[in-house]
């Protein structure tokens, strides 16, 4: 590994936070439009060459190859809804990455503050033209984290497999949905996002 990046370190922000919606078992929306993601994926970054290029970006794998729906066996009881698996995964959505946008800069830039992916939003329109990142409904995800340093050299491809690192936080994995299928996670979300103020002078339901 390349000390650029064998050094990198990086700390997740909102760690409770995700860790309280991971013990519910988030939820993400997916739309046609495209959606962005709440909590926001957000890191702190360590270790940088301050002085060397780097570039951040992110993507999402398949947790496992399986479909899910929700089932609840009471529909008055909530918290008693549980996923099942529903079969086979339907065929992979195009593996899209998405570059934070101040990509590439300085390693001094990125350690300075909060590095926020903001902008990344979620689509189950496999025609999608706007760089959003496609996932399919009803299966699970888990995000990744690559840092990557642009390496100056002229024959840098050679050094490709040694110049990234990939971060995997199991506390952000995801279910993807159209709606939101459990009611703690809709309660949660209006609770905790500081953009669904609308929604909490109104009953949910």
């Amino acid at each position: 590994k390349n000390p650029k990046v064998a050094n990198v370190s990086v700390q997740l922000e909102m760690k409770a936070l995700w860790d309280e919606f991971n013990q519910l078992g988030t939820e993400m929306i997916v739309t046609k439009a495209g959606r962005r993601m709440f909590p926001t994926f957000q890191v702190k970054i360590f270790g940088m060459d301050p002085m060397a290029d780097y570039m951040l970006l992110m993507d999402f794998v398949p947790v496992d190859d399986k479909r899910y729906r929700q089932v609840t066996p009471n529909p008055y009881a909530f918290h008693s809804s549980s996923w099942l698996v529903a079969g086979k995964a339907d065929p992979a959505t195009p593996g899209r990455v998405h570059y934070h946008p101040d990509s590439p800069a300085k390693g001094a830039q990125w350690m300075k503050q909060i590095v926020s992916f903001d902008k990344l939003k979620l689509t189950n329109n496999l025609l999608d033209d706007n760089g959003h990142i496609i996932l399919n409904s009803m299966h699970r995800y888990q995000p990744r984290f690559h840092v990557v340093y642009v390496d100056p050299r002229k024959d840098s491809e050679k050094y490709a497999e040694e110049n990234f690192k990939t971060f995997v936080f199991e506390e952000t994995r995801f279910t993807a949905v159209t709606a939101y299928q459990n009611h703690r996670i809709t309660q949660l979300k209006i609770a905790s996002n500081p953009f669904a103020k609308g929604f909490r002078d109104c009953d949910p339901e």
